[in-house]
């Protein structure tokens, strides 16, 4: 598998955003959002239908969604935060008839079938080097990049291991494609 990076600059960030919005495909907007502000990966992403993230009797959506990791067999609980519940919102708002059991990125091809994982790293790659983010980019991306601005907000780096289900910190370290620039901060920040 090869390895891609976090999106580091919160204005790119802000500008793929802002590009897929403007694009009109309220679905890949959403896919990009959930992926960044979730930290899921795309397999329990694209797995996921509109009764795991919307209450249908209370017409809202839900703060907590409760999964079955497809990788690690383990059952994880994850807040949406508001990013996240305004976007799916918006785009449930431009759908016309949905059933709960509905895939929420759904493909054209076929009854009630999510978008391949194919699709998802297409919409990623091109979304992402539409707007000039240069790094290597795919799918985990996001996930990276959840976990690289949290650290940069100070998450610890044990939180992080959880909320990843690593095994072992290390692994969440390398996860978070730390640079030399971010080793450089350190440096600038401590002057003794």
């Amino acid at each position: 598998m090869e390895r891609v990076e976090p999106i580091r600059s919160e204005k790119k960030i802000k500008d793929l955003k802002k590009y897929l919005l403007g694009s009109g495909n309220m679905r890949n907007y959403a896919l990009i959002v959930l992926g960044l502000n979730t930290a899921l990966r795309i397999s329990d992403i694209l797995s996921l239908t509109w009764e795991d993230v919307y209450d249908f009797e209370e017409k809202e959506v839900k703060t907590h969604v409760y999964i079955k990791e497809q990788k690690t067999g383990k059952d994880k609980k994850f807040l949406l935060n508001k990013n996240a519940i305004d976007e799916l919102l918006k785009y449930k708002r431009k759908l016309k008839d949905i059933n709960s059991s509905d895939y929420i990125f759904s493909s054209r091809n076929g009854q009630n079938k999510a978008i391949t994982r194919y699709m998802a790293i297409k919409i990623v790659k091109e979304s992402c080097s539409a707007v000039g983010i240069k790094e290597h980019v795919g799918c985990h991306s996001l996930r990276k990049t959840f976990g690289y601005h949290s650290w940069k907000k100070g998450v610890p780096v044990p939180v992080l291991m959880e909320l990843f289900n690593h095994s072992t910190q290390s692994i969440t370290k390398l996860y978070l494609g730390i640079s030399q620039d971010d080793i450089d901060d350190v440096y600038r920040l401590v002057e003794l």
